[in-house]
């Protein structure tokens, strides 16, 4: 392979010649979900983390649900980036991050009671991130009720996500920041929030005293954790020691606000672009970009689902891979893989390598059938569509490929995998043009296997 090089003189400023913009020492690593959530991010990022100096969350917040098993030991995170597992790791919950402190705190001591120690120390807390007021949740179950027809729905978990980054968007957000500041301020600002929230619904029932009472206590639990991780995570990328920096993202590409089936997605920017601004670092501190599949695709909640199996084999899915979501326990919907989905996310966010995790849960199968192109009208679409009502009448090509009716949760290397199942993995590739470094064939942290791509 050759290539061209062009070579450009920088502009002389008062005579001087320009300096030449200096990369950053230690580039981020960045996992993202390539479908609609759930892909099992959290196992691929406990994998990295073993090794992290640095775990940050950028966006979403309780809403997010990752599991990491490790040994008899199951952790469920919801706002804690999965790296705080390792015991050596700082975990950063960035300024994109909308904050609950009750839940918060009470993950923090669930896991300690499962054995997790020095949490509170190793975790920092962006002084810029908005938090998420119980009303926030109360909201956003009203909103939702108000939408009448199921079918009108969202299918939001009703942690007041939404609402609260709707009241950032409004402005009138509170940050934590505000929190640990003057508390008479924090209080003005609560109490305009009410009075905002109870416009628009006036059967609204908040007891101020109560909770400006409970979020004094708060300020002082959390005022430790909170740092203006803007500057820390700047730092420690253009640290003269070598770190390692990983960015867990929340929710998956198909639920980002500007990219996913809208208006079925979350409130934030879940591609690699919101990292960006949901941690406060430049495009160039971006290094590998890993996107995580799961070998067949799952949803939770409303919204399109070209792939969807409603029968036998989806419900065989559905049982086999406890497809049950980790913050609602709502069951999934699940399907073929849709590599159309995966296409576009991965053109959304550049993929270095991708991680397919479930592929165990397909071992019963006598055929698979992938999703590799929509067509409508007889013509097959470029790209995956904005047009919800067009990708209702989308007919799906799909390749089938052969089972390999074989257990292979004990496969540690890709040798060892049935030649069906290599074929399915190398269809993923062709059709991708991406390749997968590592293929989860169990539960445990240690059922993955490694490739050297």
């Amino acid at each position: 392979m050759s290539s061209t090089q062009q070579h450009l003189s920088m502009p002389a400023i008062n005579g001087t010649r320009s300096p030449t913009p200096q990369r950053p020492k230690n580039q981020t690593t960045v996992i993202v979900g390539a479908q609609w959530g759930d892909e099992g991010k959290g196992k691929i990022v406990d994998l990295l983390a073993v090794k992290a100096d640095v775990v940050c969350r950028c966006a979403g917040g309780n809403n997010a649900g990752h599991t990491v098993v490790v040994g008899s030991t199951e952790y469920d995170f919801h706002l804690l980036p999965s790296g705080v597992i390792n015991a050596k790791c700082t975990s950063v919950i960035g300024n994109g991050v909308v904050v609950h402190l009750p839940g918060l705190f009470e993950e923090i001591s669930k896991n300690e009671a499962k054995g997790l120690s020095g949490i509170r120390e190793r975790l920092f807390i962006s002084d810029r991130a908005h938090l998420v007021f119980d009303l926030h949740q109360s909201v956003d179950g009203l909103q939702e009720s108000e939408k009448g027809l199921k079918k009108q729905q969202l299918g939001t978990t009703k942690k007041g996500i939404g609402p609260t980054y709707a009241s950032k968007a409004s402005r009138h957000g509170v940050r934590i920041s505000d929190l640990i500041g003057d508390f008479d301020r924090f209080s003005e600002k609560f109490h305009n929030v009410v009075r905002i929230h109870k416009q628009a619904f006036p059967d609204l029932k908040v007891d101020v005293d109560a909770e400006l009472a409970r979020y004094k206590k708060y300020a002082e639990e959390v005022r430790p954790m909170v740092k203006d991780t803007v500057f820390f995570t700047n730092q420690a990328i253009n640290s003269v020691d070598s770190k390692f920096i990983i960015v867990e993202g929340a929710n998956a590409a198909m639920l980002d606000i500007d990219f996913g089936t809208y208006p079925y997605v979350t409130s934030s920017n879940c591609t690699v672009g919101g990292v960006l601004t949901g941690l406060g670092i430049p495009p160039k501190a971006i290094g590998d970009v890993y996107g995580v599949v799961k070998a067949y695709t799952t949803r939770v909640g409303d919204g399109p689902f070209p792939t969807e199996l409603t029968e036998d084999i989806g419900a065989m899915m559905q049982k086999r891979g406890a497809e049950f979501g980790v913050t609602t326990k709502r069951p999934r919907r699940c399907g073929w893989l849709d590599l159309v989905v995966v296409k576009y996310t991965s053109m959304l966010n550049g993929y270095s390598a991708l991680a397919v995790t479930k592929l165990d849960i397909l071992d019963t199968l006598d055929e698979i059938k992938i999703g590799v192109a929509y067509r409508y009208e007889g013509q097959v679409l470029d790209s995956f569509p904005a047009d919800l009502s067009l990708l209702d009448k989308v007919h799906v090509d799909y390749v089938t490929v052969k089972g390999w009716k074989n257990d292979i949760s004990g496969a540690r290397r890709f040798e060892e995998l049935p030649k069906e199942a290599q074929d399915y993995i190398g269809v993923m590739e062709q059709q991708l043009g991406v390749p997968i470094r590592w293929i989860g064939v169990g539960k445990d942290r240690n059922a993955i296997i490694e490739r050297d791509v």
